[in-house]
């Protein structure tokens, strides 16, 4: 049992070293959410299973505080309105969850945030094509490999990993760090 604690344990650490590679993508993010935010428009959050909670997770820090206080801003995960999802779902089936309701939600200049560990989930490729119709910024979250999102993103940060949890894992650490980013950026 101990060792496969310590295997777990160090396959998030040797994860977590290749996340330095990833600093010129998760600062471009930043800006892309920083320059909406100041420009009235929102960032928009997407998922499934675990990415939904990521997705939840991320927009509660912006819409209420992360580190700083400041203002709340304006960031709604679309995987929460269980009426509108099983709607969805139901009349236009489960690959349209997200994108109906990007195309119900955003405006041009806002920020549509996909996330999905394998990168090619057909609801979140869905719903980021819908978003750059829309000249919305796109932000794909993804694993290592070469994924769909990776390809329509207007910028995609891709996990050096293939492991669901590892690549969850540094989602969630690049979702707080953008997070930080942004509240220094609207202290009072």
């Amino acid at each position: 049992m101990k060792d496969i604690i310590k295997s777990e344990f160090n396959e998030h650490i040797n994860t977590a070293k290749l996340l330095h590679e990833l600093t010129d993508s998760v600062q471009i993010s930043a800006k892309i959410c920083i320059e909406s935010l100041t420009n009235g428009g929102k960032i928009l959050i997407f998922g499934n299973g675990g990415s939904a909670a990521d997705a939840q997770h991320i927009a509660a820090e912006l819409a209420g505080r992360y580190k700083v206080e400041r203002k709340g801003l304006p960031a709604i995960a679309l995987t929460t309105d269980s009426s509108v999802l099983t709607a969805i779902g139901n009349d236009f089936g489960y690959e349209h969850v997200f994108a109906r309701q990007v195309a119900a939600l955003a405006n041009k200049g806002d920020v549509v945030i996909g996330i999905s560990t394998s990168g090619n989930s057909a609801n979140v490729i869905n719903a980021l094509k819908v978003a750059s119709e829309l000249n919305c910024k796109t932000i794909g979250l993804s694993g290592g490999n070469v994924s769909a999102i990776s390809k329509i993103s207007t910028i995609n940060i891709a996990v050096a990993s293939l492991d669901t949890a590892r690549i969850q894992e540094m989602h969630i650490v690049i979702g707080h760090t953008i997070c930080h980013l942004i509240d220094l950026e609207f202290q009072p």
